[in-house]
This record gives structure tokens, C-alpha cells and sequence, in this order.
């Protein structure tokens, strides 16, 4: 396997991703905001596909790494899971410990840099979302924020899967079926590399106790953009990538 350093990240495109992401945090129309992001993640993750094959052919290949990813509270476990989400849309795997008080993301360099910027974006979007929507009532605000939070990083994972799907498509159809292979060899070494660091890991399985809460951040997540998990021993937990 090869395994030499590689290429760097093109800085113009990491330049280009943020400035769509500001533009889609400051915005008070959250059409303007949705359409800001999704640019943002097919930008990224074309990008991201390309140089994984520029890499490959040149004998750049690298391997994946790890890099740790603040989740702050209150509402760990929902903004965690919006986390796995983006990681996985972009394979990447997360992993939650609460002993860590971090959560650790795997996978290749340039999927990491897209994790990191469209995370922490789409917390900013989410939490300010959140702030504006009104609970049912004072003894429910904690319930409503939480399931609030489940259910926009619910939508938000599909809506990047979706993504994710299409820009795959798009490279196959531009590069040919090659691209599927050299994907998947990654996608195993993602996957490989949490194991060994986490052999123990398991699925993590949350639920909302507000249903009002949860159709809130769905529909939250449907305006404002685009962007598994379980328990294992020691508490950790993790998702999945493509």
C-alpha cells in the first residue's frame, strides 16, 4: 500500500468554503442560508473526491489520522450527533466518550478539513436556530432544545447523504467507475483505523422527548442548510462513515 504523504489542500477552496459558510451564518433569510451551504458541502466535497483520486494516481495516498473535535455542553449528545453526521457524509467516523470529553474524528486529511469547517458552521446555525424557537412551555425549554437539537442533525445528516450521493455520481460519471473502488479502499481505512483505536466501540442509540422539539429542528434544518452511532464499553460511541 502506499502510504507517502498527501498533496496539500488547496488554501483557495478552504477560502472559498468559509466565506460561503459566513455569509450563511450572518444571513437573516434562511433560504439564502440553505443555498450558501450547500454549496459550500458540493464545493467541499468535490473537491474532496478529486484530490482522493489526484492522490491515488500519484502515489499521495496517505492514510487516515485522527483529529479531536470539541462538543460543548448543555446538549452534548445532540450536538455530538450532529457531528457523526456531517463525519459521516463526508467519510469520516466519530466517536463519543464522555471520559474524553471530546470526540475524536478518523479519517483522510482533506475529509477532516471538511468536518471541521461545515461543524462548526452548522453549530453556530443550529444553536442560533434554537435560541428563536419558543418551548411550550418553561418546565419543557431543556426537552424542547434537546429533541430541537436531535431533530435538526437528524435532517441535517440526511440532507449531506444525499449530497454526498450526488457529488459521487458526479465524479463517477466524470472519471468513470474508478472512483467507487479507490472510495471504498478509503472507506475501509477509515474504518480500520477507529477500530484500532477504539476496539470496543458500539452504536449509539438517542431519543427525543419532545416531538414538538424534534418537527422543530427538522424544519429548522430544511431552511437554515445542508450540512450511526451507539455505546461500546468505557461509554463510547460512534458512527459511521460512507
Amino acid at each position: 500500500m502506499r502510504t507517502t504523504e498527501p498533496t496539500r489542500i488547496d488554501a483557495r477552496i478552504l477560502t472559498r468554503v468559509r466565506a460561503l459558510l459566513a455569509k450563511a451564518e450572518s444571513t437573516t433569510f434562511p433560504e439564502e442560508a440553505e443555498a450558501l451551504t450547500a454549496k459550500a458541502q458540493q464545493l467541499m466535497g468535490r473537491y474532496a473526491i478529486d484530490q482522493a483520486l489526484v492522490d491515488e494516481a500519484g502515489g499521495h495516498r496517505g492514510s487516515p489520522s485522527s483529529r479531536a473535535f470539541q462538543v460543548p455542553s448543555p446538549y452534548a449528545t445532540p450536538k455530538f450527533c450532529l457531528l457523526a453526521a456531517v463525519a459521516s457524509a463526508n467519510r469520516c467516523r466519530a466517536v463519543w466518550s464522555k471520559s474524553l470529553k471530546q470526540a475524536p474524528v478518523f479519517g483522510f486529511e482533506v475529509d477532516l478539513e471538511a468536518v471541521e469547517i461545515l461543524y462548526t458552521s452548522l453549530l453556530m446555525q443550529s444553536t442560533t436556530a434554537m435560541v428563536r424557537e419558543r418551548a411550550p412551555s418553561p418546565s419543557r425549554v431543556k426537552a424542547f432544545r434537546h429533541a430541537f437539537l436531535l431533530g435538526f442533525a437528524g435532517r441535517i445528516g440526511e440532507r449531506l447523504t444525499t449530497q454526498a450521493e450526488l457529488d459521487v455520481e458526479e465524479a463517477a460519471a466524470e472519471h468513470g467507475q474508478s472512483v467507487l473502488p479507490v472510495l471504498a479502499s478509503r472507506a475501509d481505512e477509515v474504518d480500520a483505523a477507529m477500530r484500532d483505536a477504539f476496539p470496543d466501540v458500539g452504536t449509539l442509540r438517542v431519543t427525543a422527548s419532545s416531538g414538538l422539539g424534534a418537527a422543530a429542528g427538522r424544519s429548522a434544518a430544511d431552511r437554515a442548510d445542508l450540512g450511526g452511532l451507539g455505546v461500546g464499553g468505557g461509554g463510547r460511541r460512534s458512527l459511521g462513515a460512507a
